[in-house]
């Protein structure tokens, strides 16, 4: 007997300051999958956006005050009717196939609640932050864990009665930050599978550079990041805190203070050599990877920005620490 095909409610929250939405709607209807409504929700004034929605087949919804994407999505999946609800960000293009692939996937295996997909390896824009961004959510997803350990809004489906058993997503994230790794830790906590398809592919087509980059990286995924894990307690080892990534940051901090040393005596010079060489082992493979995309100068840029990344994410777990240390609580 043919499976009878459900409804995918396709979520896009929206705001003023949009990049690519004009992009991501036209991709959407460009779907191979007959079964979709397409639900807009405008996070605060966004009277071009909400323009650009009207030359689809939209359901808009309207927030009048900005109040976040977190508070966005719960909206548009109230007023859902699809049996699968499926989000994506503003900035983002789907492939034809990408809601079908969705589909594939939750018909075929009943047990699962979520499915999330990948960035491809084809940033849309060409400068180095945005290439470099891009490319290493790529790597990250490509080498992470199938049996996935949290949700992804770029490209993420999850069956809606599944959803509202966890309430949706935490609206205390009133910018876009952790609010689908929240989500995504209260959805493995209540017993429910979500697994990572690396075959689903999404084009991101967000410009970084280095002020978005690095705002975004230490003050909306860095800071809150580290206080969920401390409030929750538990490390995974999947995605951007695997056992490696932990390693590594804390190689970074002992060669900036193996530098520091090396001003006053040389042989500091040994633990410099080889905090640089845990560094270049542990993560090899993705500086092969970037090597292979773009060549030399990237990977020297990218090494440098990675060694960065890694300094200021033990910043952040120190300050969220000793916060936490000082106050017995965290934020979350």
């Amino acid at each position: 007997m043919k499976k009878l095909k459900p409804i995918v409610s396709i979520i896009i929250p929206v705001h003023k300051y949009a990049y690519g939405f004009q992009r991501c709607l036209a991709s959407i209807s460009k779907t191979t999958y007959p079964d979709c409504e397409i639900i807009v929700v405008a996070d605060g004034p966004a009277e071009q956006q909400v323009e650009m929605a009207k030359n689809y087949s939209t359901k808009i919804l309207q927030i009048d005050t900005p109040a976040g994407p977190a508070k966005a999505r719960n909206l548009a999946a109230k007023a859902a009717k699809g049996e699968i609800l499926f989000f994506t960000d503003s900035d983002v293009m789907l492939y034809p196939d990408t809601i079908e692939q969705v589909v594939n996937i939750f018909q075929n295996n009943t047990e699962l609640a979520a499915v999330i997909g990948s960035y491809d390896d084809k940033p849309a824009e060409p400068n180095f932050f945005s290439q470099y961004k891009n490319l290493f959510n790529h790597y990250v997803h490509q080498t992470s864990n199938r049996e996935a350990s949290t949700f992804w809004t770029a490209c993420g489906g999850i069956r809606s009665n599944i959803y509202w058993k966890i309430n949706g997503f935490n609206e205390k994230f009133r910018y876009p930050s952790i609010e689908d790794i929240e989500f995504g830790y209260r959805l493995k906590k209540a017993g429910y599978q979500i697994r990572l398809e690396k075959e689903i592919l999404v084009k991101h087509l967000k410009h970084w550079g280095f002020m978005s980059l690095l705002k975004t990286d230490f003050f909306y995924r860095a800071i809150p990041w580290t206080d969920l894990i401390l409030s929750d307690n538990k490390f995974i080892n999947d995605l951007n805190v695997k056992i490696q990534d932990r390693i590594s940051v804390t190689a970074v901090s002992l060669l900036i203070i193996s530098l520091i040393l090396f001003l006053f005596n040389t042989w500091m010079i040994v633990p410099i050599l080889f905090c640089m060489s845990v560094l270049f082992i542990l993560n090899k493979d993705l500086y092969v990877f970037f090597y292979n995309k773009h060549g030399w100068k990237f990977l020297i840029k990218s090494i440098g920005w990675h060694w960065f990344y890694f300094f200021y994410s033990a910043i952040a777990f120190i300050s969220v620490y000793f916060k936490k240390m000082v106050t017995g609580k965290t934020k979350t």
